[in-house]
């Protein structure tokens, strides 16, 4: 079982993810329409799952 505070660092870290994701998005349809994509799904799916592990009782 995970302590409070890994769980809260992972939920911060996750939060953290979410306003990155929204906050680059027109870099990421930017760089989509240049044939770049970039991976900000990855990350936000990986800390999401981190997420549900630590929070589980």
């Amino acid at each position: 079982m995970p302590s409070r505070p890994y769980t809260a660092t992972v939920f911060a870290l996750y939060q953290l993810s979410v306003v990155l994701g929204i906050v680059l998005l027109p870099v990421a349809l930017a760089a989509r329409r240049a044939g770049v994509p970039l991976p900000l799904h990855r990350i936000i799916d990986r800390l999401h799952a981190a997420y549900e592990h630590a929070s589980e009782e």
